[in-house]
C-alpha cells in the first residue's frame, strides 16, 4: 500500500492513508523552473538595458588630454587633444582649426615637432604654446628652417610697405651721406665674410659702428666708440636688409635682438657683397628658434 502509514495504538494496528501529491510536486517543479527562467530573462533584460545606455564613448571620455595654444599667422587657437596623440594627429587637428593642410605645416615646440612621436613622449603639458608656420598655396613646398620662413614672410610684408630708406627715422641717418671711410661695395656680388671687422658704417644715432664676427665664440660684436656689445648669435631672432636707393651697392640692415621689432639694431651702409654671408652666419641654415 504505497502511501499508507501503519500505526500501532495499544494492541491495535491502524492503517492511515496519506494523500498523494505528485501533481503538486510537479507543479512546484514547473514553478521553480519558471522562476529560474524568469530570473535569467530579467538578468538578460538588465544586461540589454545596460548595453543600450552605453554609447561606446566612455573610453574616449576617460582619455587624458592636454590644452594647447596654437599660434599661426598672428592668430591664436585653443585646442584640447589626447596626450597620446601623435604629431601627425596634431597636424590634422590644426588643419581642422586653421584650414592649413598638414603638408603645408611646420609645427614647432622646442624645435621641429616629430610626427611619429606622441605628445606625451615629447613632454608637452597643459598650456603649451605650439608655433605653426604655414606656406601659402602659391609657395613652393620646401624644407626651410623656421628663421628662414620668418625672413621670407618679413620680406613679403616689406614689399607691401614704403621702402625703409624713405621712412623718416632712417632718412635722418642716410641724409648724412655715405661715410668716407666705408669699405668698398660690389653690387650683385656675393662674398664670404672678411677676416677683419666690417667698419665705417653708421648706427641709428648716426655714430660709427663696426661688426666683428667671433665665430669661435658664436658671437656678433657691435662696436662703437663708447663700447662693444657682445651678442650671442643664437639670441638674434631675425636679420632684415634693404638696398639704399641711389646706392644699391650698399644696404641698411637690422639685427632683431629681442622678441619684437622694437629691439632692432640698425646698421647703415653695409657692403652688398657681404649681406647674404652675414644672414647665413647669424641665422644658419638649420638653426631653430
Amino acid at each position: 500500500m504505497q502511501g499508507d502509514i501503519l500505526l500501532r495504538i495499544g494492541s491495535e494496528e491502524v492503517i492511515m492513508e496519506t494523500e498523494e501529491k505528485p501533481k503538486e510536486a510537479e507543479q512546484l517543479g514547473e514553478d521553480g523552473e519558471k522562476s529560474e527562467a524568469e530570473t535569467h530573462t530579467d538578468a538578460g533584460n538588465a544586461t540589454t538595458q545596460d548595453s543600450s545606455i552605453s554609447n561606446g564613448d566612455d573610453a574616449d571620455d576617460k582619455q587624458e588630454t592636454v590644452d594647447l595654444k596654437i599660434i599661426w599667422n598672428k592668430n591664436k587657437y585653443d585646442l584640447k587633444i589626447p596626450v597620446d596623440s601623435t604629431g601627425a594627429k596634431l597636424k590634422e587637428s590644426i588643419h581642422s582649426l586653421t584650414g592649413l593642410p598638414p603638408a603645408m605645416q611646420k609645427v614647432m615646440y622646442k624645435g621641429l615637432l616629430p610626427e611619429d612621436k606622441t605628445l606625451r613622449e615629447i613632454k608637452i603639458t597643459n598650456g603649451a604654446k605650439i608655433m605653426v608656420v604655414g606656406s601659402t598655396i602659391n609657395d613652393v613646398l620646401a624644407v626651410n628652417t623656421p628663421k628662414e620662413v620668418i625672413q621670407q614672410e618679413v620680406k613679403a610684408d616689406e614689399n607691401k610697405k614704403e621702402p625703409l630708406c624713405r621712412q623718416k627715422q632712417h632718412r635722418k641717418v642716410l641724409d648724412k651721406g655715405k661715410p668716407d671711410d666705408i669699405m668698398p661695395a660690389i653690387k650683385g656680388a656675393k662674398e664670404r665674410l672678411p677676416t677683419v671687422p666690417l667698419s665705417g658704417m653708421f648706427n641709428k644715432s648716426g655714430g660709427k659702428v663696426r661688426l666683428t664676427f667671433k665665430l669661435e665664440q658664436d658671437q656678433l660684436w657691435l662696436g662703437t666708440k663708447e663700447r662693444t656689445e657682445k651678442v650671442p648669435m643664437g639670441s638674434i631672432k631675425n636679420v632684415v636688409s634693404e638696398p639704399i636707393e641711389g646706392h644699391e651697392d650698399y644696404h641698411m640692415m637690422a639685427f632683431q635682438l629681442g622678441p619684437t621689432e622694437a629691439s632692432q639694431y640698425w646698421v647703415y651702409w653695409v657692403p652688398a657683397q657681404f649681406v647674404d654671408a652675414i644672414k647665413d652666419t647669424i641665422l644658419g641654415k638649420w638653426q631653430y628658434f
